[in-house]
Parts: structure tokens; sequence; C-alpha cells
């Protein structure tokens, strides 16, 4: 077999229920997409899979990719290559290792790409020599120039963590939760040169739990998305396809998370700090000034006590609050520098923080976004059921609110 890619097993039989894949009109936006049946023409395609297999490049590079490699292992189609990010060096030491899809490609015995530059003309020519019909990408992390895009014969298939037109950008989950959307979802679309501007091909919807954090999110998000990506490529294989334009409205931006964006701002409401806590948990990890250094927390849980200021602790038997614009939050989990993450309560106990000791003292007190926090009282797009949001990819879903994607560019 050419390039040394092995042919990978057949899916499961008929039973197997699928995501939604657009036929020209609007996916429903509920959990799973999986609304009856597969059609004739899926289970016609899960029978005969060598008839209609098609020659798969997968690109991706982080974790949230790795399911949707595996799904891809698992189905009827040949998976000929894969493209990652170079090796990178991580953790204290610095040591260089190769990204999680790395990893499970090196295990599958498959090619392996990784250039340093996706723009290269030899890595467009090794890319056409291996005859692909079609390319996924998740979460690749580079862009893929207009020369790159037209190698495969249907075009590179993007998976992204958000419903269509909201939330374009590298980190639509962080969004989602930040914003307060009850539902987001996934999106299958076709990658062109606009950033996740592409017709949408299906989508999958995820109900946003109240305690919920980015992290959760995404896992959930991940392993949803990947059948949706593999029933997406099984309605290209078999001409069922049907790519709908994105509509104009209900277009927000989810642009990449910095350091910067996942500092505590205690001025802003309970409500408004508990899901700016969330949407950055665990990475990069909500952060406050202290008298001890920086501190890592994780996941607040609002309350009713009033009297604090912003930032100011209260230390109580079993817990720890932190005043707000609003009312106080209770703190989580607690990380200072050179110590491990504890409990809160316990931290308090080892440092023994003075009364009116005050969290995030003379830091730009200002919001990160000013649409990332929307008033109780407002109401979302997702709410009234006219906005997109992360996940569906159709245009239906929550609305615009605030924070990171996967690119076009492809390749978030």
């Amino acid at each position: 077999m050419p390039g040394g890619a092995r042919r990978c097993p057949a899916a499961a039989g008929g039973g197997r229920r699928r995501p939604a894949v657009s036929d020209g009109a609007r996916s429903s936006p509920r959990v799973g997409a999986a609304a009856g049946s597969a059609p004739a023409r899926v289970r016609r395609l899960l029978r005969h899979p060598r008839e209609v297999a098609l020659r798969i490049v997968f690109a991706g590079t982080p974790d949230p990719a790795v399911p949707s490699l595996r799904a891809l292992l698992a189905s009827g189609h040949e998976v000929v290559a894969v493209v990652t990010r170079p090796d990178a060096p991580t953790g204290r030491g610095r040591r260089t290792v190769p990204s999680p899809v790395a990893r499970v490609a090196a295990d599958a015995g498959l090619p392996l790409l990784q250039p340093a530059s996706a723009r290269t003309a030899a890595f467009r020519d090794e890319l056409a020599g291996l005859a692909p019909d079609a390319a996924a990408v998740v979460a690749y992390g580079a862009i893929l120039p207009r020369p790159v895009l037209d190698v495969p014969r249907h075009g590179w298939v993007n998976l992204h963590f958000s419903l269509l037109p909201a939330w374009r950008g590298a980190a639509p989950v962080q969004a989602a939760v930040r914003a307060g959307d009850p539902i987001t979802g996934a999106s299958t679309f076709r990658l062109e040169e606009g950033l996740d501007t592409g017709p949408v091909y299906g989508t999958v919807t995820e109900p946003v739990g109240p305690r919920d954090t980015a992290g959760d999110l995404l896992g959930r998000l991940a392993v949803s998305g990947a059948a949706l990506l593999v029933a997406t490529l099984d309605a290209l294989a078999d001409g069922s396809a049907r790519p709908v334009p994105q509509p104009a409205d209900g277009v927000s931006l989810a642009p990449k998370i910095a350091l910067t964006d996942a500092r505590v701002r205690w001025a802003e409401p309970a409500f408004a700090v508990d899901r700016a806590v969330r949407s950055v948990t665990p990475e990069p990890g909500a952060w406050t000034g202290s008298a001890w250094g920086r501190l890592v927390l994780g996941p607040v849980l609002p309350t009713d006590v009033t009297g604090l200021a912003p930032g100011e602790l209260r230390v109580e038997r079993r817990r720890v609050l932190a005043g707000t614009g609003t009312t106080a939050v209770e703190l989580g989990s607690v990380l200072a520098p050179g110590r491990r993450s504890m409990p809160a309560a316990d931290w308090a106990r080892g440092v023994r923080p003075e009364p009116g000791t005050v969290l995030g003292r003379g830091d730009d007190e200002g919001p990160a976004d000013p649409t990332a926090v929307r008033g109780a009282g407002a109401v979302s797009a997702a709410e009234t059921g006219t906005g997109t949001g992360i996940g569906t990819g159709t245009g239906s879903g929550p609305a615009p609110s605030a924070v990171p994607t996967d690119g076009p560019a492809g390749g978030r």
C-alpha cells in the first residue's frame, strides 16, 4: 500500500447511530444530534466500506484531536498519513516530546509528516504524492495555504468545537463557558482561507452544565465530534454530503487566550468570575496576584454572602470566601508558587491570611473583554433560539459572547 499506510478495519454494522450530516437543511440542535437510525445510504456505506472508502490524510496535534484519529482508524476509510506539529519542548525540564496525535500515529504504524511550515512546496508535493481523496483536520495548530487546501479532491474537512458561525477562532469552548451559553456543540465544515467561514456539513450539540469547565466540555465534544467527522466523510464518500453556507448573522469570535486573559477580575459580578474561572480550567488556569505570589485557582462557587470588597478574603472554618463586584465566591483549589494544588481551606490554614487581605490588589480590574460578561438580565441568541454558537455549525445554537478555535485556516 502506498507510503506504508495500513488499511484500517471496517466500521461496525448498520445499527450504529450517526450524528446528523446536513442534506441541505439545518440539522436540529439536539444533544448528540443522532436523531433516528442512520440513513439507508449510510447503512449501505457501513456494510460495504471498501466500495466507497476514501484515502484520508489526518491533521491534528493535541489531545482533543486523538478521538477523531482513533475514530477514523476504526472506520471503513484508509488513513494514509498523519500531519502534526513538530515535537516540542514541554514541562519544567523542557524535554522535547511528540504530540499526542504523533504518538497515536506511531502506535498505528502510520506515516507521519511534521513540517516546520505547511507553506513550503516540499510539503505540498509530499502531500500530493499521497493522493488523498480528502483530508480531515482537528486542532492542527497552523495555517494551511491555498495550494495545500487544493490537494485533496474533496478538500479538507475541519472539525470545529462550536456551532458555527458562533465562536469562530482558536478558543470556542472557552468562549462558550465564559459567555454562559446553555448549548454548544461541534461543526464539520469545508476548510477555506477565511477564519472558520466555510460551508457546514453537519453538527452535533451539547448542553453546557452549570459547573462545566472548558476541559469537561471539550472532552465530551472531542468524542461526539469524532463521530460527526466520520459521518461527514462517509457522506462525502457516497455523494450525499450537502454543505450549507454559513449565515451572515450570529457571527462571534473566539480568539486565542493569552495568559493575561486568565487573570481573575474580582470587581466583576460573582457569576462572571465563576464563568471566567471555569472557562480557563484546566488551561491556562485562572490566576490572581497575592501577598504569596501568583495563585492559580480552581473553579469557584458563587454564594449569597455580602459585605466583602472585590478580592477581599474571609477565612471560615470549612471554606474560604473572596469578594467580587456582587456577592462573594467560595474558593475551590489553590496552587501557590512551589506548592502542590490543595483545597482552599487547607491553603488558608497554612498561610493564615490577615483579616482584610485582598487578592489582586493593584491589578487593573477592568473587564478583559466587554463582550465576555453578560448581565443576569441579558438574553442570548441561544436562549431566544435565533443565534448560533459553539457546536452546531449550521446556524443554530448559542450566541455571541467572548473568548479562543481551530483556524482556517486550517487547522484548529
